[in-house]
């Protein structure tokens, strides 16, 4: 499956952004679904995922109660959106695609699919 994450560019704090990710050549139901990020000198983190199953969503502490992952079938698309962003939140997001098991959904290793990546800067 190919990737196409957009929706990433710059906001001032206390502001949203909609990320979205297209994905090409299977459909969605196929796959558990993530966000990572990646600040610059930092590793690659792990921010929400839906499930294929059920669609249960999971989310790291520091998004909880601001961000929403959420997916629409039709459009075979995957979506972030951010609220109340913080400069703590600028980073490269990514998402990815995958078949982990429960215990590893939040590890990038568990996912073999990844877009490019877009760049969100909030600033203060």
């Amino acid at each position: 499956v190919q990737l196409q994450a957009s929706g990433g560019g710059l906001v001032q704090a206390g502001g949203s952004l909609r990320l979205s990710c297209v994905a090409s050549g299977r459909t969605l139901n196929n796959y558990d679904w993530s966000w990572f990020r990646q600040a610059p000198g930092k590793d690659r983190e792990f921010v929400a995922a839906i499930r294929r199953s059920g669609g249960r969503t999971y989310y790291a502490d520091f998004v909880k109660g601001r961000f929403t992952i959420s997916r629409d079938n039709a459009k075979n698309t995957i979506y972030l959106q951010m609220n109340s962003l913080k400069p703590e939140d600028t980073a490269v997001y990514y998402c990815a695609a995958g078949t982990p098991i429960l215990s590893s959904l939040r590890e990038e290793r568990a996912y073999g699919n990844w877009g490019q990546g877009t760049l969100v800067t909030v600033s203060s």
